[in-house]
């Protein structure tokens, strides 16, 4: 008797809400948790090239850690598409601008660079104060 492993499908969708405060946590460990729960691996139905992760909105984004000397070394770079276009950022200047965007390129970076992952980003919802658009969707709590 063979047996199969079983294939997930996109109707096997789990997919739950949950919040997550970001005051005091180090940025990559909370972006490797949240890829992690994005992804989808914490559930015995993971399958790589199915979507069957939850959705995260994380709160407190302007009270994120880095460590080190990460505030000032740290740049994060863009370019416009024209000749000298590009555009150099250090960590610090973009927390104060946009902290959201911190921790939406670190979960970006952990995340397949394909139509999946593009697809896994929109899941993750990110706001720099503790309210939330989000609860309707009845959101849990995320302990880190």
């Amino acid at each position: 008797m063979k047996k199969y492993t079983y294939s997930a499908k996109e109707s096997d969708k789990i997919g739950k809400w949950y919040v997550v405060d970001a005051n005091g946590i180090v940025l990559g460990r909370l972006a490797s948790r949240i890829a992690h729960r994005i992804r989808g691996k914490h559930h015995p139905l993971f399958t790589p090239h199915v979507d069957t992760g939850d959705n995260i909105v994380v709160i407190n984004a302007d009270k994120i850690v880095l460590t080190g000397r990460k505030m000032e070394q740290k740049t994060y770079y863009r370019h416009s598409g024209y000749t000298g276009g590009l555009t150099a950022t250090t960590a610090k200047e973009l927390l104060n601008k946009k902290p959201e965007d911190i921790i939406r390129f670190a979960v970006k970076g952990m995340l397949p660079k394909n139509r999946l992952g593009k697809r896994l980003i929109k899941k993750l919802k990110v706001y720099s104060g503790s309210d939330h658009p989000h609860t309707a969707q009845q959101p849990e709590v995320l302990e880190f």
